[in-house]
């Protein structure tokens, strides 16, 4: 199963920038590993998050949403992608995600969500993934939504 999008960050339309402040690169990275380190922050986010670098730009995490525990692993190529790969745990089937950050033209920022799974679904689960693509879809307009409040209030 993949299943991939685009969210368009800064627009290439002059009128799209005086309704929504354009995000420096650097910003829009300061955000994404806020997703990292402080996932916490982001609406739907966990209960609590432990976080490590292992080493620089490989961090493990152990993620909480109640008594649901998980962990992944996540690797960062600054300022291009952030990869998160969680460990199986349960019955189902691990799935990855990979933000890649894109620049086609100068000042304009794409992010594209690449959700894989890692290995066969089983039939029960296959039945899910179109609820599952609409959850991720809204997840990270959500997080995107949350990015640019920040950049409005100065956080980022």
């Amino acid at each position: 199963m993949r299943f991939e999008h685009l969210i368009e960050i800064n627009s290439r339309q002059t009128s799209v920038q005086l309704v929504a402040p354009a995000f420096t690169p650097e910003q829009l990275w300061r955000g994404l590993m806020w997703r990292v380190t402080a996932p916490g922050r982001f609406p739907m986010g966990p209960d609590a998050c432990e976080c490590r670098e292992v080493k620089p730009g490989h961090f493990e995490r152990t993620i909480a949403f109640g008594q649901h525990v998980m962990k992944d692993v996540v690797v960062c190529e600054p300022m291009q992608r952030i990869s998160f790969t969680p460990q199986p745990h349960g019955d189902t089937t691990p799935i990855g995600l990979c933000i890649q950050v894109e620049a086609p033209a100068p000042g304009h920022l794409l992010l594209r969500f690449v959700y894989e799974s890692l290995g066969e679904l089983s039939a029960e689960e296959a039945y899910f993934n179109e609820y599952r693509h609409n959850a991720w879809l809204h997840n990270d307009r959500d997080m995107v939504r949350t990015l640019r409040q920040w950049l409005t209030d100065g956080d980022l």
